[in-house]
C-alpha cells in the first residue's frame, strides 16, 4: 500500500490547476486532476482519493455536484472547496453537502493542507458586530440565485429581475466587504 495521500483537484482553470498539482506532487501527494464534472466521474471509477479540492464553478457544471458525488463515493475523503465566487449560501450548501472547508482564491497550498487538517470547526473565531452592507447582501443573493440555478447566467438573470448584461458586469467585479 501506498503510503502517499491520494489527492483529486477538480479545476477547469488549466494553468491554476497544472500549479496546484506541483505544489501538491512537491509533498508527496499522489494528484491526480479533472476539468469538470464528467471528468470527476470518471476519476472516480478507478481510485478513491484521500482528499479533493473542488472548484465551486466549472466549466460543464457546479463544484457542488461534485461534492455530492465525492462525499456520497467516499465519507471519509476530506473535501475543500476553493472558489472566487464565494457567498454565504454557497458556502453552507458546500459543507451540508460534505465538504470539510471552504476557501476562497486566492488561497495556496499551505492554507489547503491546514483545511484538510482542520475538519473541526474552531469556536475561536470572533463574531463581529459589523453590520453587512447593502453591497454585500446583493452579492450574497446574486450567488445564492446562481448555486440554486447551477449557474446558468441566463436563468440567475431571470430569476433576479435583471437583464443578463446587467447580472454579468456585477459578477466581473470585485466582492465588496
Amino acid at each position: 500500500m501506498d503510503a502517499n495521500p491520494t489527492l483529486l483537484i477538480i479545476e477547469d482553470d488549466a494553468v491554476f490547476s497544472r500549479t496546484l498539482r506541483k505544489s501538491f506532487e512537491r509533498r508527496h501527494y499522489n494528484v491526480s486532476v479533472a476539468s469538470g464534472v464528467a471528468e470527476m466521474q470518471g476519476a472516480l471509477q478507478t481510485e478513491t482519493p484521500d482528499y479533493a479540492v473542488v472548484d465551486l464553478k466549472l466549466a460543464d457544471g457546479s463544484g457542488l455536484e461534485c461534492i455530492k458525488a465525492l462525499h456520497q463515493h467516499d465519507r471519509d475523503m476530506k473535501i475543500v472547496v476553493l472558489t472566487g465566487y464565494a457567498s454565504i449560501a454557497t458556502a453552507v450548501e458546500a459543507i451540508k453537502l460534505g465538504a470539510c472547508h471552504y476557501l476562497t482564491k486566492p488561497s495556496n497550498t499551505d492554507d489547503i493542507e491546514a483545511a484538510f487538517a482542520r475538519a473541526e470547526g474552531d469556536t475561536a473565531i470572533p463574531l463581529t458586530s459589523r453590520s453587512t452592507s447593502i453591497k454585500t447582501l446583493e452579492w450574497e443573493r446574486i450567488h445564492e440565485v446562481l448555486a440554486e440555478v447551477d449557474f446558468n447566467i441566463s436563468e440567475a438573470a431571470r430569476r433576479l429581475g435583471m437583464h443578463r448584461r446587467t447580472l454579468a458586469r456585477k459578477l466581473g467585479k470585485s466582492r465588496v466587504t
